[in-house]
């Protein structure tokens, strides 16, 4: 009999679904049993209880758990992220609820990085009425990047290389009735990036992410590609600060090489950073039992 019970959510997709089982095994030679694909969706709040109404695991008190790991980006609900909430009131998350919410908004992810001592874009948030501060930033900037705060995958985000170009978009993101607007100045870079993965911090993995073409988004949702690459300390150094910064037990940091400035710099931590596919443990990407130890660890501690 398990003194210990936690709640798991892991994508399946990807080899999600093997990654999954290794965890529970190892979760199961530390006593620790596992309730396997909890979907907040799939649950109720009633009078200081969250029940559970999935097919498996029909009628569990989630509050009761001793931990939930919450880790799918591709199935999130606004309820799912409501509960998500409620529930980390009241028993350990993986990621904790704050730290998720942070890393998912991008202005407060830099405002959090850079007043930790963590190098990112400059940036600027500014209100929709205020086009005017927008057009004396293009002028100093040369060139930014309007950013969704909340987008993911590289969704969304424009380059704006002159003024004929924000007042092209102005109107449209009016239209789109936002209350403010996220700009980054435009970084020089050689158009490859450092996914630096990080575990209770710890250095998991480092590799590289290409952008295809013309593109000069690296993400691999938006086309760009993956290729194997090393981390010097010093890039090291930067993700486990950022991850410190922001409160992630486990983050993806993703890191460029500003030209201009000569210095490495943070775009973004992303708190539910993918596991290596199979076909990218075929080109050469390893580090997926190591991160899976770590996690295991860290859940052992979270739950003693």
């Amino acid at each position: 009999m398990s003194d210990r019970k936690i709640g798991m959510w892991l994508y399946r997709n990807g080899g999600g679904d093997k990654i999954g089982k290794k965890i529970i095994k190892k979760l199961q030679e530390r006593d620790i049993e596992t309730l396997d694909n909890i979907y907040l969706r799939n649950a109720i709040a009633k009078n200081g209880h969250i029940i559970y109404h999935g097919e498996e695991h029909h009628g569990e008190k989630l509050d009761k758990l001793d931990l939930m790991f919450s880790y799918n980006a591709g199935e999130q609900t606004q309820y799912q992220m409501y509960l998500y909430q409620a529930l980390n009131r009241v028993i350990p998350m993986i990621n904790s609820y704050d730290s998720f919410a942070l890393t998912e908004d991008k202005f407060h992810t830099s405002f959090v990085l850079r007043n930790a001592g963590v190098k990112t874009a400059d940036y600027k948030l500014c209100h929709r009425d205020d086009g005017h501060e927008l057009k004396k930033i293009i002028k100093k900037w040369d060139k930014m990047v309007y950013k969704p705060t909340d987008g993911w995958g590289g969704v969304g985000l424009t380059k704006i290389e002159n003024e004929a170009n924000l007042d092209m978009l102005m109107p449209f993101l009016n239209q789109m009735d936002l209350r403010y607007f996220y700009v980054e100045k435009f970084i020089k870079y050689d158009n490859t990036d450092f996914r630096v993965d990080i575990v209770d911090g710890k250095f998991v993995s480092c590799y590289g992410r290409k952008a295809t073409g013309t593109d000069w988004r690296t993400n691999v949702t938006a086309g760009g590609s993956v290729f194997m690459r090393e981390a010097n300390d010093e890039i090291i150094d930067v993700a486990i600060k950022a991850c410190l910064a922001t409160g992630v037990d486990i983050g993806g940091v993703d890191i460029i090489y500003d030209r201009e400035k000569e210095e490495y710099i943070v775009l973004e931590v992303n708190g539910i950073p993918a596991f290596a596919t199979p076909e990218q443990e075929k080109m050469g990407l390893n580090f997926n039992d190591k991160k899976i130890d770590l996690i295991v660890d860290l859940i052992d501690r979270k739950t003693k």
